[in-house]
C-alpha cells in the first residue's frame, strides 16, 4: 500500500502478514507467481516486512520454480544509520543478510556528521555502501551480478494462482493481525476505505506510544489519502494513490495490550457527519 502508484509500467503485489519465508511460504509463491504472470516485469523488487528474513527468502528464490525465471541479484540491505550511530545492535535478520549483500544502503543519514559516519562504517563489513535520505537510490547504483536471458518460455513454470474471493472489510471493527518474532512485537489493522481518520490525532497518539520502533500507515483522512512509514512518527505524511483500505502496522520493542492499542487507534477516527 505504501508503494501504490499511478505510474504506468509499475505493478505491485502483496503477501499479507507474517514472515515471507517462514510463515507464508505457499501464499508467497502464489502471490509472486500471480504478479509475474500479470506484469511480466523486466525488474522485480521484493521488500520483506520489518520482521522478515531476507537471507532465507533470497535462498528460497534460488530454488525451483524461481531459479528458471528470475536472474537473482545480490541483496540491498537497508540499515538505519541513525540507530547504528547511537550504538544500537543490528537486528539478527539484518546481520544474517550481510553475507549475501551486494550493497549497504544507510538510510536516515542526514543528521550524521563525518565522524559519526566513519564510526558507523567501521561497524559494518567491507561492502559497497551508499548514504541515503528517505531511502533514495539511483537505479544505476543497484548491484548487479548476472543478467537474465529474457526467455518468455519460463512463465509457464510459475505456480498457478487459484481464484480468490475478495475480503469484505468492516467499517466498525478492523481486521487485526498480530505476530511476535526476534524480540519484536507487530500488530496491524485494516478497515474499509470509507472510514476516515484525523491525521493530527494519529500523530499525537503514535508520538506518545511507548516502545514504538516503526509505524506504517495508509489512511483516508479529511483531505484525502495519506501514507507514512517512519519512526519517530513526526511530519512524515505524504499523498497516496492507495484506495483499497485503511491500514496501520506498528512494530514495538515488546508486547503490548492489543485491545488497548486497537481502541486508541479507533479513537482517531473522524465522526461521521
Amino acid at each position: 500500500a505504501l508503494l501504490a502508484t499511478d505510474v504506468d509500467g509499475v505493478a505491485i503485489g502483496e503477501v499479507a502478514g507474517g514472515c515471507l519465508c517462514c510463515v507464508n511460504g505457499v501464499p508467497f509463491q502464489v502471490g509472486l507467481g500471480r504478479l509475474l504472470r500479470r506484469a511480466r516485469p523486466d525488474r522485480l523488487f521484493i521488500e520483506p516486512s520489518g520482521l522478515g528474513h531476507p537471507l532465507a527468502l533470497w535462498k528460497q528464490l534460488q530454488a525451483p520454480p524461481w531459479s528458471g525465471v528470475l536472474a537473482l541479484q545480490p541483496l540491498v540491505v537497508v540499515l538505519d544509520a541513525a540507530a547504528l550511530a547511537s550504538g544500537q545492535p543490528l537486528p539478527e535478520a539484518q546481520e544474517q543478510a550481510l553475507e549475501a549483500a551486494g550493497m549497504l544502503l544507510l538510510n536516515k543519514s542526514e543528521t550524521l556528521d563525518a565522524t559519526q559516519r566513519c564510526a558507523v562504517r567501521a561497524r559494518l563489513p567491507v561492502l559497497p555502501l551508499r548514504w541515503s535520505v528517505r531511502g533514495h537510490l539511483a537505479l544505476r547504483d543497484l548491484p548487479t551480478s548476472v543478467a537474465g536471458d529474457g526467455s518468455a518460455t519460463t512463465w509457464a513454470a510459475l505456480p498457478e494462482a487459484p481464484a480468490q474471493l475478495g475480503t469484505v472489510l468492516p467499517a466498525e471493527r478492523p481486521l487485526r493481525a498480530v505476530r511476535e518474532q526476534d524480540g519484536q512485537f507487530a500488530i496491524g489493522w485494516r478497515l474499509a476505505p470509507s472510514v476516515r481518520f484525523d491525521r493530527v490525532a494519529v500523530d499525537a497518539w503514535l508520538n506518545r506510544l511507548s516502545g514504538l520502533r516503526r509505524a506504517k500507515a495508509v489512511l483516508h483522512c479529511a483531505d484525502g489519502w495519506y501514507a507514512a512509514n517512519a519512526a519517530p512518527f513526526v511530519d512524515n505524511w505524504g499523498k497516496s494513490s492507495w484506495r483499497r483500505d485503511n491500514r496501520l502496522e506498528l512494530i514495538l520493542a515488546a508486547g503490548a495490550d492489543e485491545e488497548a492499542l486497537e481502541e486508541a487507534f479507533l479513537a482517531c477516527r473522524m465522526v461521521a457527519e
